[in-house]
């Protein structure tokens, strides 16, 4: 289990899922779909739902209406949103204080970009303590092939492989279907 201390709580945390962010991507309204029944079973069970919104000066300027989380998302206004300049929604955010505040010590991440993003901040979760999932169904790529990356599917069925079989001193990381998430976790 997580090596935070007193942290027996699970959040989930939705990478990027904005309007510019997600034109063009893998398999874009499955995923979607199904960060909808993954929020909607973290309300049924009071898991706390953080998003996270990416900027930059370049592509995704704060403000804009490509930068806006996508309308069908089911936003709750007392829902922390976390603005974040990094691939890692770790980095010179206040995500640590928002999972902190609510006792958390395993993260259940879905969103965008596989290849970017959400590998990021895989990564820097398990590497600060935290017992990571990731949800396999509910994360998605762009088609950067022109750049000699893999296909999408490709990329999305790697990081699923790959975390599946990440290890780390005293945490956990798994890669699970949306079905099979649980928001519960045994208490140690």
């Amino acid at each position: 289990m997580t090596t935070l201390p007193h942290r027996p709580a699970t959040a989930l945390v939705i990478i990027d899922v904005q309007n510019d962010v997600m034109v063009g991507v893998h398999e874009r309204e499955r995923v979607v779909a199904n960060i909808v029944a993954l929020v909607s079973r973290a309300r049924q069970s009071a898991t706390p739902v953080i998003w996270v919104q990416h900027s930059s000066e370049k592509e995704l300027a704060f403000g804009t209406d490509g930068w806006q989380l996508l309308g069908e998302l089911p936003v709750d206004p007392d829902d922390p949103i976390v603005h974040k300049k990094h691939g890692d929604a770790f980095e010179d955010t206040g995500l640590e204080t928002d999972l902190a505040a609510s006792l958390v010590g395993h993260v259940v991440v879905a969103g965008a970009h596989t290849d970017f993003c959400v590998r990021s901040t895989l990564h820097g979760a398990l590497v600060r303590g935290y017992d990571v999932t990731l949800v396999s169904d509910a994360h998605t790529a762009e088609d950067l092939t022109e750049w000699g990356a893999p296909p999408p599917a490709q990329v999305i069925a790697h990081t699923n492989m790959y975390w599946d079989n990440q290890t780390a001193p005293g945490r956990t990381a798994e890669a699970v279907a949306t079905k099979e998430v649980t928001f519960t976790r045994p208490l140690p």
